[in-house]
């Protein structure tokens, strides 16, 4: 449809919607909201069809003026904590999709270079994983149990410790974003070098794939959301950097509130990574078959959560909404 017979169509409720938020007009909130979905909807569809346009920049400011009134006045469904998680949010990450790619892309550009540099300089892996740590390990190898720190303490005491330090370093992954994104890549950036170097240390052991189907079994929920985590701090620092059509302030507005949102979708990911952490780790004579399901198991959630499904449910929207506006071309 062509950018004039999409707005001739949608004008008279664009006008509408404006005059209610503009002039204080009272409605029902439910219908403000609706209201709010529609032009969001419609915006959707410029964003897709006519970039740059008059017609986007208009819809954009709309959505903004609205943004905050609907949420100070809408009445929140007992059912929301729910359809966050299974409609709201994915639809809503799928325009994340290139952050995502770009935290991931420097998590395993860093990772390699970890693992070269262990491989490269035998002082490395004690310089990122401290003496302690190093020493403790390789006693452990030569006691016969490589992986018993994750045996040494109490279940439940272990699985809180390492939830509540998963999100304290999610948090500053997205907090760190406010230094234009470059400080979200710096805490990428260090937690991939101590996993690259960690991993080429128990290489170097003869223990690569011990380690690995022991660390991974948590280790793939902790490490994917840290990177999620990562994304939601490049949302933040590029709200600042490139505000495209919205003024400065309200690009870092809509960005740390973007942000926010992607960070407290990780918060079951992060406590069920604890509990494996906790609870299954420290079993290492589990059957590979059982540890290496468990693993994929994790990596096909994290894949089917934060990338299939969004991009499932944008195209379903895309194609009504291609449904809906469709007009013959005059």
């Amino acid at each position: 449809m062509r950018e004039a017979a999409f707005a001739k169509q949608n004008k008279d409720k664009w006008i509408r919607f404006e005059n209610v938020l503009r002039n204080n007009i009272q409605v029902a909130p439910d219908e403000l909201s609706a209201l709010y979905i529609e032009i969001t909807d419609h915006l959707s569809y410029a964003q897709t069809f006519y970039p740059k346009s008059n017609t986007l920049r208009y819809l954009n400011g709309l959505s903004v003026l609205a943004h905050q009134k609907i949420y100070k006045t809408k009445r929140e469904s007992r059912k929301r904590f729910i359809t966050f998680y299974t409609k709201e949010f994915p639809l809503f990450f799928a325009q994340y999709q290139k952050q995502l790619l770009i935290a991931f892309a420097t998590f395993a550009i860093f990772s390699i270079v970890g693992a070269y540099s262990a491989a490269t300089d035998g002082d490395f892996v004690r310089l990122i994983l401290g003496d302690g740590y190093v020493n403790m390990t390789l006693q452990n190898i030569e006691d016969g149990d490589p992986m018993r720190v994750y045996k040494e303490m109490n279940e439940l005491e272990m699985s809180l410790g390492i939830t509540i330090n998963n999100i304290r370093v999610a948090l500053m992954a997205f907090a760190f974003g406010l230094f234009l994104s470059l400080g979200t890549l710096f805490i990428i950036m260090r937690n991939a070098i101590m996993l690259g170097s960690f991993q080429y240390f128990f290489y170097d052991q003869g223990l690569l794939w011990e380690s690995a189907r022991t660390i991974w079994i948590h280790g793939t929920i902790e490490i994917s959301v840290i990177i999620i985590a990562g994304c939601a701090g490049l949302v933040l620092g590029n709200s600042i950097l490139f505000p495209g059509t919205y003024s400065r302030v309200q690009s870092f507005v809509k960005g740390a509130k973007d942000g926010v949102k992607i960070l407290i979708s990780t918060i079951p990911f992060f406590i069920v990574a604890g509990f494996l952490e906790g609870f299954v780790t420290r079993h290492t004579e589990m059957p590979d078959w059982l540890a290496i399901f468990i693993i994929g198991g994790s990596l096909a959630l994290i894949l089917f959560y934060y990338v299939f499904y969004p991009l499932h449910l944008q195209r379903k929207i895309r194609l009504q909404l291609e449904e809906r506006n469709a007009l013959p071309e005059q």
